[in-house]
């Protein structure tokens, strides 16, 4: 809000001073960081400014801020190292208070409406997985984010339910399981499912470990493995529509959809609209197809058929295999012309870990060379992978962290530990039940969202549930905190705006520019892609507002204006923290 005004005005000024005119966005105006805020609230970076006044950096500054001290909203000016400190006007702040928690979306170019934002994408072949979690949250909270800024969004995801790997799982069930079913061995299908995939690994290493004992090369052993063989006539048999393999291909993937269920209702997830690999690889086959006749590809002797990139720096790439059968380059194409002719939407958004990264940027020159018009707009919104203290998760091996069990253990973790702070003495089973869910999902959401999703991240459940500290807990019980001070305040009546001409405490002057902030974090997240931005931002605000709680009286203040302006500002923090949580997924609890 400030800075966007501070931006304008200090635009403004130099169009008047210097006679050049200058667009605001570019222009440099960031909050002063907290050891220099005695010396104003913002500061305009001036050295971009010198080729225009000809001037020494304080100087610049110095001429800049007696033009913008002109305006009611700026209080004093400082000239700091070839910056220039504005300091707000206590009427600027007073009249700022009462839109804070307000969201002002920034001015969108209408060509990027509505996003298409696919996320989540699991295999049907093993469970959902902590690195899953980064994936879900992060594009949960991009789409929220998004929206918030103003855009049009779709949810969708793409789940893989066909290839080589999910004939893994079924081809292990068909040898191994003798009929098991979920019921019978009371699982979740999900777990059930991927338990056969890791089997299927073991059981190809025991094979490929006789074949080596018998003097073959690895190489050779790999190719004389008759269950990697069964596995790849079952793919064939599947894709030739075999009736038998599509009854338990049709079985085994609804086991898997239960459970992948049960685990987004838990995490708070869902979803506008669900695509099926095995339905967008047909599509991606006539694309292939009129590749070939524009000659845009090209067949091996062996039939395969490639894409040549050599020319625009990269090499050949896959898109059938000599057999027929699909990869996954091909159902990536029809999904996303699917996602065109759906929403006929000109902007595509993929979050998918950076191990992808070529992959998608292949996607995107494909396209080109087919002259689609929209393949520049394909934007994959690349992340880090999550690690334990303990090393990578290998989902072939089993060594992964369940998404189910990982929840479980943040709710078990929180009830520990609220139970020792004795935070629940009088809530009932069911509140409490409610507060170890909320509190333990939250810990976990914002441990992941609280790291820039580009960076790798590790994770450690112990750390992220600590009620003092850069965690979810610590900004839920400053919420719950608050809540409990309005209880108390009952209705009070509205600020007079007259009654602060004398000023405010630095207390109040610094929290309510920090609150001023919040449309244009949300704003900056959803240009950037990046939640942690706005996690770290509302981190800060409730750090701040435990300093202005234990530094300053509220209830018991006895100056009815001073009383009346904190509890406003107190209600203004619990409106911006909620907020600012919801759009990382994360729920607040009333009390705690």
């Amino acid at each position: 809000m400030f800075s966007d005004k501070l931006s304008r005005y200090a635009a403004a000024a130099i169009q008047t001073l210097f006679n050049h005119t200058l667009s605001p966005e570019s222009l440099t105006i960031q909050r002063t960081i907290p050891a220099f805020r005695e010396f104003g609230d913002f500061s305009l970076v001036v050295f971009p400014l010198l080729k225009i006044s000809r001037k020494s950096p304080e100087e610049t500054a110095r001429i800049i801020g007696e033009q913008l001290i002109l305006l009611p909203e700026i209080a004093q000016y400082y000239v700091v190292k070839g910056f220039l400190n504005l300091k707000l006007s206590p009427q600027a702040i007073i009249a700022a208070l009462g839109e804070s928690a307000e969201i002002q979306p920034a001015a969108i170019n209408k060509a990027e409406l509505p996003v298409v934002l696919e996320f989540s994408s699991p295999n049907t072949n093993k469970p959902l997985h902590l690195g899953h979690i980064r994936n879900n949250l992060l594009g949960y909270s991009v789409a929220a984010i998004l929206e918030a800024a103003g855009y049009k969004v779709h949810k969708v995801n793409l789940v893989n339910d066909r290839g080589i790997h999910i004939c893994k799982s079924m081809l292990a069930w068909t040898l191994f399981a003798n009929n098991e079913t979920p019921e019978s061995a009371g699982k979740k299908g999900d777990k059930l499912v991927g338990d056969y995939y890791v089997l299927f690994d073991k059981k190809y290493k025991e094979e490929l470990a006789h074949l080596k004992s018998e003097g073959w090369s690895e190489e050779v052993a790999a190719s004389k493995s008759l269950l990697m063989q069964q596995a790849r006539d079952m793919l064939l048999k599947w894709e030739a529509r075999d009736p038998e393999i599509l009854r338990l291909w049709k079985q085994m993937n609804g086991w898997v959809y239960a459970g992948f269920d049960e685990t987004y209702k838990t995490m708070g997830i869902h979803f506008d609209k669900i695509y099926y690999e095995s339905e967008t690889y047909l599509l991606g086959r006539e694309i292939v197809n009129e590749g070939l006749k524009e000659k845009v590809f090209f067949k091996k002797e062996d039939g395969s058929v490639w894409v040549d990139l050599s020319e625009e720096g990269l090499d050949e790439k896959l898109l059938l295999r000599a057999d027929g059968t699909s990869v996954y380059m091909t159902q990536d194409l029809g999904t996303a012309q699917l996602r065109i002719n759906d929403f006929g939407t000109s902007r595509l958004l993929y979050v998918v870990g950076n191990e992808q990264n070529y992959h998608f940027e292949v996607l995107k020159l494909i396209f080109k060379k087919l002259g689609r018009p929209w393949a520049g707009n394909i934007f994959h919104l690349s992340y880090g992978m999550v690690e334990l203290p303990e090393g990578k998760m290998k989902s072939r091996e089993g060594t992964v962290v369940d998404a189910d069990d990982l929840m479980a253990e943040m709710k078990a973790t929180a009830r520990s530990m609220t139970e020792e702070l004795g935070k629940i003495d009088d809530f009932n089973s069911e509140e409490a039940e409610n507060l170890y869910q909320t509190v333990g999902l939250g810990a976990l959401k914002y441990f992941i969202l609280k790291v820039d999703p580009r960076k790798n991240m590790m994770f450690d459940p112990r750390e992220s549930i600590d009620f003092n500290g850069n965690t979810g807990p610590f900004i839920q019980y400053t919420y719950a905190r608050i809540k409990s001070v309005l209880r108390k305040a009952g209705v009070y009546p509205g600020l007079n705006p007259d009654s602060f001409d004398a000023g405010l405490h630095p207390r109040e002057h610094s929290i309510i520019v920090s609150l001023s902030l919040f449309s244009t974090m949300v704003n900056q997240a959803a240009s950037e892609l990046n939640p942690a931005l706005l996690a770290n931002f509302i981190y800060e605000l409730a750090r701040e507002y435990n300093q202005f709680y234990h530094e300053l009286t509220i209830l018991k203040e006895a100056d009815e204006n001073k009383r009346n302006l904190r509890l406003t500002i107190s209600y203004q923090i619990a409106q911006v923290l909620k907020s600012g949580l919801n759009l990382l997924g994360i729920e607040v609890p009333e009390r705690m």
